[in-house]
C-alpha cells in the first residue's frame, strides 16, 4: 500500500487546533546505493537521502514532559525526560523517547515539547523510517529547547544508541547519519569509523535513481539481522589469531582474507568475505561516480546484491525476482537489494527513459509470482534534516 505524501500546512493546521502555532522540522528516509553491512564492521557506505521525509510540528512546553502523536498510527504518548520509561515496548516511541533519553546522556539540555508527527516515508521497507523519526525529534527537540546549532553527528549518535538500548537493534550509524547530514544532489561516502564523510556528486545526467518497494516487511530488530553481526564479530575473533591488529573486518585485505579463510567455518567464511568484499566495492563504485563511469557503477551493484544474496544470505525470492526483472531491461546499469534486507527494496540505476518499462516488468513479475504491488518510484538525493522556516509557516 502507497504512503500519501505529506502536506506540511494540514500538519500545521492540525498542530494549530491542539496547541497553537508550531514550527515545523523534518528529516529524511534514505536508500544505499551501496555498502550493505559495512557499517557495523567500522567500512564504508554511499547512501542519499530521499525525498520521502518524516515531519515534526512542535512547541515547547514549560514542563520536562514530552507529548507527542502519530498522524500515520493515530495514536499518542506522553514521556518524563527526568524519569525514563521501559526500553523495548514494542512500540514506535522507543525510537523518539530513547533518543530524548540518548540526547540528555550526550549533553544536550532538553526541556518538554508538544510534537505531531506525520511521516511518507514507508516503513519496513529498508528506507530508514525509523532513522527519519529518531532524527526529526530529536532535531526538533533541540531547537525548540533552545539549541540554535545542535550538533548533528552528536544527535546521529544519540539515534544510533536508541535502537541499540530501546529499541534492540545493533544497527550501524549510516541511517541516522545520512538522515541528519545528507546534502543535496550528492551521495554521501561515510567511514563508519571516523565518521569522516565526503559529498560525492551523483552527476547522472540522463541516467537517475528508481526504488522499488516490494512490499514485503522486514523487522531490523528481529534475530536474524543481529545474528549477523554476532557472526562477523565470530569472524573477527578467528581472523584475529593471525591478523592480531585487526580491530574490526575493515581492516582486514581481500588478501589477507584468502590467506586465511580455509580456517574458518563455512557460515562464517562467508558473511566475512561479503563485508571484506564490499567494503572494496564501495570505494570503487565512488570512483566510478566520481569519474562518471556508470556502466561501472552498475557492474557493482550487481555484484553487491549477488554476495548480498549468496554470501550474506539477506535477500529474498522477492528482491532477486525484481532485481532479474529489472536487468533485462535495456537502459539499466545495475539493480540491487538495499537496506537490513529480509525484504523491503531494491535500487536501481537506469536511463530515465527505460523507468517506465523497467517499472512495467518490475511490477508485472512480482505481481504474477508473488501477489504483490510494489511501489515504485524515482528519486532524487536531497537534503538532512532541518527547520522550515517559509512557505507553510504562513
Amino acid at each position: 500500500m502507497s504512503i500519501d505524501r505529506v502536506n506540511p500546512s494540514d500538519l500545521l493546521r492540525e498542530f494549530a487546533g491542539r496547541f497553537g502555532r508550531a514550527r515545523l522540522f523534518s528529516a529524511p528516509g534514505r536508500v544505499n546505493l551501496i555498502g550493505e553491512h559495512t557499517d557495523y564492521n567500522e567500512g564504508f557506505v554511499l547512501p542519499i537521502a530521499i525525498e520521502r521525509r518524516t515531519y515534526v510540528a512542535g512547541s515547547a512546553r514549560p514542563d520536562r514532559i514530552v507529548s507527542v502523536r502519530s498522524c500515520n498510527t493515530s495514536t499518542e504518548f506522553q514521556f518524563d525526560l527526568d524519569h525514563p520509561g521501559p526500553p523495548r515496548r514494542s512500540s514506535w516511541l522507543d525510537y523518539v523517547e530513547g533518543t530524548a533519553q540518548s540526547m540528555l546522556d550526550r549533553g544536550f539540555a532538553l526541556r518538554g515539547a508538544d510534537l505531531l508527527i506525520s511521516s511518507d516515508v514507508p516503513t519496513g521497507a529498508g528506507l530508514s523510517s525509523s532513522a527519519a523519526l529518531e532524527i526529526a525529534c530529536g532535531y526538533a527537540l533541540a531547537r525548540l529547547s533552545g539549541i540554535e546549532a545542535p550538533d548533528l553527528v552528536t544527535l546521529a549518535l544519540s539515534a544510533q544508541s536508541a535502537e541499540h538500548t530501546y529499541v534492540g537493534t545493533r544497527c550501524g550509524i549510516m541511517d541516522q547519519f545520512v538522515s541528519a547530514l545528507a546534502e543535496t544532489g550528492s551521495a554521501l561516502l561515510i567511514d563508519c569509523r571516523s565518521l569522516e564523510r565526503e559529498a560525492v556528486p551523483l552527476g547522472l545526467d540522463s541516467a537517475c535513481l528508481l526504488i522499488c518497494d516490494t512490499g514485503v516487511k522486514h523487522e531490523l530488530a528481529s534475530s536474524a539481522y543481529n545474528e549477523r553481526r554476532e557472526q562477523c564479530e565470530t569472524a573477527l575473533e578467528l581472523i584475529g589469531r593471525t591478523r592480531p591488529d585487526a580491530k574490526s573486518l575493515r581492516d582486514v585485505s581481500l588478501q589477507q582474507y584468502l590467506a586465511c579463510e580455509h580456517e574458518l567455518p563455512e557460515v562464517i567464511r562467508r558473511r566475512a568475505r561479503h563485508v571484506i568484499t564490499e567494503n572494496a566495492r564501495t570505494q570503487s563504485a565512488c570512483a566510478a561516480l566520481k569519474s562518471g563511469q556508470l556502466a561501472d557503477f552498475g557492474q557493482l551493484m550487481l555484484e553487491s546484491h549477488r554476495s548480498l544474496r549468496d554470501d550474506y544470505e539477506v535477500s529474498s525470492n522477492e528482491l532477486d525476482q525484481a532485481v532479474e526483472a529489472a536487468m533485462a531491461n535495456p537502459g539499466v546499469y545495475g539493480s540491487r537489494m538495499t537496506g537490513g534486507g529480509f525484504g523491503g527494496c531494491t535500487i536501481t540505476l537506469l536511463e530515465r527513459e527505460a523507468v517506465a518499462a523497467v517499472s512495467l516488468a518490475v511490477s508485472t513479475t512480482l505481481s504474477k509470482t508473488f501477489g504483490l504491488k510494489p511501489q515504485l518510484f524515482v528519486s532524487s538525493a536531497c537534503h538532512g534534516v532541518c527547520e522550515h522556516t517559509s512557505e507553510w509557516l504562513e
